[in-house]
């Protein structure tokens, strides 16, 4: 990551700390009252764009928050269901191994 995307990036977190709105023109104040001056204005445009009408903090929170796994099946048809995909994984993997015999024949593709 450059340094004028790091620059853009802290001052959208600085606004979005202090409840702001992320703004291509807030975001080239807070870079110029840093001292820095190698920014290109499409980076804060960039940003601003993306980040227009989103909370920041709720972003930040939420990161690595998957959808939750799914509920485990129960009684006969949790049975049936749970053999089923087992039955696939063997067929793939039978796949797999066929796939892999090009490497037993010396082709490669940094040879």
């Amino acid at each position: 990551m450059s340094n004028s995307e790091l620059a853009v990036s802290y001052a959208a977190l600085i606004l979005a700390d202090d409840d702001l709105e992320v703004t291509s023109d807030k975001l080239n104040t807070i870079i110029k009252a840093a001292n820095i001056d190698d920014v290109e204005s499409i980076w804060t445009t960039l940003f601003a764009k993306a980040l227009e009408g989103k909370n920041v903090k709720e972003m930040l929170l939420n990161v690595g928050s998957g959808g939750g796994a799914a509920a485990a099946p129960t009684g006969a048809a949790g049975a049936i269901a749970t053999e089923a995909p087992a039955e696939d994984v063997k067929e793939e993997k039978k796949e797999e191994e066929k796939e892999e015999s090009d490497e037993d024949m010396g082709f490669g593709l940094f040879d």
